[in-house]
């Protein structure tokens, strides 16, 4: 009876000591998008370009991400600066592959010929993300959208932004 129970601790220290050992792929903290943008006004035709970047954070593991981000938008005779929080529901479709569904608030900075308004808008994202490798260090990914904002004349626009994806350890 002695030498079973030495037995079955020596066991529990080796599974213990392999259980420790074992590598956990660990979420990044954050990932950062860099890329570019482009928007077009459904209701006077007008289109606008720029840059774009964002951070994305994961508060509960498959179910939310935040992401904030801000994206200058020209035009001929406008400038239009959107800052917006989107919160979104991740799906894993592979281990280079995710999809995302997000929605939020959006805070709309115009300047055009002069004169200079600002607006909230609500906007609704599919966000596609692929990764050459499994470690999810470096990505890119791509962002059609729609948003309707609740200014003075109700604009409605569609989007499409990409670029780069920089996991943050």
């Amino acid at each position: 009876m002695n030498g079973t129970k030495t037995v079955l601790i020596a066991s529990l220290f080796l599974c213990a000591g392999n259980a420790i050992a074992q590598s956990v792929e660990k979420e990044p903290a954050a990932v950062v998008e860099f890329g570019g943008a482009a928007d077009w006004n459904v209701k006077d035709g007008g289109s606008s370009f720029g840059p774009t970047i964002a951070v994305e954070v994961t508060p509960i593991e498959n179910w939310l991400e935040l992401e904030a981000g801000v994206t200058p938008l020209f035009t001929r005779h406008s400038t239009e600066w959107n800052t917006d929080l989107l919160f979104k529901k991740p799906w894993t479709l592979s281990k280079k592959a995710e999809f995302m569904l997000g929605v939020g608030p959006e805070w709309v900075h115009t300047t055009k010929y002069g004169i200079t308004t600002n607006s909230v808008s609500g906007e609704v994202v599919l966000d596609f993300m692929f990764w050459p490798s499994a470690k999810h260090r470096f990505g890119w990914y791509l962002e059609p959208g729609y948003e309707y904002n609740f200014g003075r004349g109700h604009e409605q626009s569609l989007g499409m932004s990409g670029g780069l994806l920089i996991a943050i350890p």
